[in-house]
């Protein structure tokens, strides 16, 4: 059995520092249930923080520097606060963080410590997102002032436009905050309203890798962004959550034929996140998987970010016998689908799944059963 993520930081903080961490932090990544590319459009999503996390372990200093290794890089994110400069790389985040809670008036006190990680990097899963909520609980637990969750995650997304470059929703961020044990997260991405909807007993969600991966900040992830600007000026409204399905339909050749096939998908989208937590509440898997399916769908053909393997292991998983539904998750172009599957099929479903995407892809996939699990937090 594989060590627990906090016995190996915390020894590797013993080997590196000589004495135990006085402090453990957590954040979880996420999965994406149903709502894709409708938080930045002020729009619902309805995600699970799952049961990979970053963890560190650290220690306060006396000083206002920081000193975080990485045991995935090997790589030192070394700065003192009053000296912060752009780079590149995975310690833009952590600088990032730092910046952006000073920006807001934060008193912050350094740290340093070991950063350990079992959420799979580029795959959709919110790596970056929980590595930012871990790093705020870090600088929280050391410094004196109130943890809130909401607060913390609008700054994170803060840091991804100003400092990162990254025109993030806010979804990542806050249920890697917020996340509730056995729950989905129904996200109100405009009022940032959250309301827990429960999972069924009877299914378990599955994260299937598709061992490809996309570049976040040098896909046209941003130009998805601006698109949807487009779409919401051309109707004169703050975002895409207020245009109605009626008015896109009406006007099919008013807009550039992209920017009228990213405005539909947001649209039926929010539609289909509604009907799937309202589905979920019910206990009504067979609809919900149903959703899943012409979300993947809507994706592939209107916002266009799915790719190949996305679509081929999309295709496997929803033949395979116990699932309701499977859809691509994450930004796209690589990474993950999601799958909802009868329990008592799982282990059956994982395998098969496995060996066909292999024989059609010569791609070795992970897969990742999963469970909903809390928001970041003190250890």
């Amino acid at each position: 059995m594989m060590e627990p993520l906090r016995k190996i930081v915390g020894n590797a903080f013993y080997d590196r520092f000589g004495e135990s961490p006085q402090f453990f932090v957590r954040a979880p990544g996420r999965v994406n249930l149903i709502g894709e590319h409708t938080d930045y459009n002020d729009g619902f999503v309805l995600p699970i923080a799952i049961d990979r996390e970053i963890w560190i372990a650290l220690r306060p200093r006396k000083d206002r520097r920081v000193l975080l290794t990485s045991m995935d890089y090997k790589e030192l994110a070394e700065f003192t606060f009053n000296d912060l400069r752009h780079g590149s790389g995975w310690t833009e985040y952590v600088k990032g963080i730092a910046w952006i809670l000073q920006k807001h008036e934060y008193r912050l006190n350094g740290w340093e410590g070991i950063l350990g990680s079992n959420v799979p990097v580029g795959g959709g899963l919110s790596s970056s997102a929980a590595l930012e909520m871990a790093l705020s609980r870090a600088f929280y637990v050391v410094s004196d002032w109130r943890w809130d969750g909401k607060i913390m995650a609008q700054l994170a997304r803060e840091a991804d436009h100003q400092w990162v470059g990254i025109k993030s929703g806010i979804m990542d961020q806050l249920i890697s905050a917020e996340g509730r044990v056995g729950h989905a997260l129904l996200i109100d991405c405009r009022t940032l309203a959250l309301e827990s909807v429960p999972l069924p007993d009877t299914t378990r969600v599955v994260i299937l890798d598709t061992a490809t991966r996309r570049g976040l900040v040098d896909s046209i992830y941003n130009q998805r962004v601006a698109e949807c600007k487009q779409a919401a000026d051309f109707f004169g409204v703050q975002a895409l959550r207020d245009v109605r399905m009626e008015q896109i339909e009406s006007r099919p050749h008013a807009l550039p034929e992209d920017v009228y096939r990213r405005a539909r998908h947001v649209v039926t989208e929010n539609a289909r996140t509604l009907q799937a937590a309202n589905a979920l509440r019910r206990g009504d898997v067979v609809q919900f998987g149903k959703l899943m399916d012409a979300s993947h769908v809507s994706l592939r053909e209107d916002y266009q970010v799915s790719s190949g393997e996305l679509d081929l292991m999309v295709s496997i998983a929803r033949e395979r016998k116990g699932c309701y539904g499977a859809r691509m998750t994450g930004a796209g172009f690589g990474g993950c689908v999601v799958a909802l599957v009868e329990k008592d099929e799982v282990e059956p479903f994982v395998e098969n799944v496995s060996i066909e995407y292999y024989k059609e892809s010569r791609l070795k996939p992970k897969v990742y059963i999963t469970e909903a699990v809390k928001g970041a937090s003190v250890e």
